[in-house]
């Protein structure tokens, strides 16, 4: 589906991305940096996840190891890889304040991360996602709090509980709702954005 999206707008470039290979982010880096020249990258959404059902009865260590490489350990390297790139962008003549326009780390975290708020435990226990995604919050939280020095935006963002491409019926959200959502709160996000989570509505959510 990408990649026919590629091929109707000549200014999107698909680029092969493992962000458990470190390798592999170099090499995107490196083509990005091709592309971007001396402006830098403004936006860097690391959504990339495996999820993982489980309950504490059935939750294993390799579970736990698989979901933190993908999706904490994974949007670190991808971070850190590309750092030098979001500071040109910040850095860039004209810039104003804080924007995901300006340079920015979206963390596309999950309700499911929230320890405040343990969501659905009866519905869906998954330990190692909740695990998971509580973790790349905290990441969150550092990147803002090291980067933000930079200029750079670094927030968490729940997209919803999303209805697969050609599924019916299984999630609240349709991919169009929950895209369309994440591109407002987006475009709202400033300073005061800074090391928050939210979710695809554009509300606020707890820690």
């Amino acid at each position: 589906a990408v990649n026919e999206v590629a091929l109707g707008f000549p200014n999107v470039v698909v680029l092969p991305l493992d962000v458990t290979d470190p390798n592999s982010i170099r090499e995107a880096v490196g083509q990005v940096r091709a592309r971007v020249g001396s402006s830098g990258l403004n936006l860097l959404i690391n959504t990339g996840g495996a999820p993982r059902r489980s309950t504490l009865a059935t939750e294993t260590p390799e579970n736990m190891a698989l979901l933190y490489t993908t999706n904490t350990i994974g949007p670190l390297q991808t971070s850190q890889a590309f750092l030098p790139l979001l500071k040109e962008a910040a850095m860039a003549e004209g810039q104003g304040e804080m924007s995901c326009s300006r340079a920015a780390i979206v963390n596309i975290s999950s309700i499911l991360g929230s320890i405040q708020a343990a969501e659905a435990w009866e519905e869906r226990q998954d330990v190692c996602y909740r695990c998971s995604k509580a973790a790349l919050n905290m990441l969150t939280k550092c990147l803002a709090l090291e980067y933000g020095g930079s200029g750079i935006l670094c927030v968490a963002v729940d997209p919803g509980c999303v209805t697969p491409p050609l599924a019916r019926g299984t999630g609240p959200v349709t991919m169009e709702e929950s895209v369309q959502g994440v591109l407002r709160l987006l475009a709202q996000l400033s300073a005061t954005s800074n090391g928050t989570f939210w979710d695809w509505r554009g509300q606020s959510l707890p820690w």
